[in-house]
C-alpha cells in the first residue's frame, strides 16, 4: 500500500489539522515507512505460535489480606507537632 498526498489531505482534514507542503510529505515518509514495516511483519511465518497475552509467563502472586493489629490513636498522636487529641491538625491552606 502506497500512501499518496491526497490520503495524507484527507487524513489531515478528519483529524482537522493543517499541515505545510513540506509538513505533509514528511508525515507521507513516515506513513510510508510504517506500512513497510507492517508488511515485513505480514510475511512472517507464525503457524504454529500461540498467542501471547503477557510478555512473560511470570504469574501475579497475591498474598491474602490479614488482619493486624495497629497502633493506638493516642500513640499516634504523640510524635505529631500539633493535634486536637483526636487528629492531626494542620496549617490551613485554602483561602475563602
Amino acid at each position: 500500500m502506497e500512501i499518496t498526498t491526497q490520503t495524507v489531505d484527507k487524513l489531515s482534514n478528519l483529524a482537522q489539522l493543517q499541515f505545510s507542503e513540506t509538513e505533509k510529505e514528511e508525515i507521507k515518509a513516515d506513513l510510508n515507512k510504517m506500512i513497510g514495516f507492517i508488511e515485513q511483519l505480514e510475511k512472517i511465518d507464525t503457524t504454529g505460535v500461540e498467542p501471547l497475552l503477557h510478555i512473560s509467563d511470570a504469574v501475579n502472586v497475591l498474598r491474602e489480606d490479614k488482619l493486624a493489629g495497629s497502633i493506638s490513636r493516642e500513640a499516634a498522636l504523640l510524635n505529631a507537632p500539633s493535634s486536637d487529641g483526636q487528629f492531626f491538625t494542620v496549617p490551613k491552606v485554602i483561602k475563602k
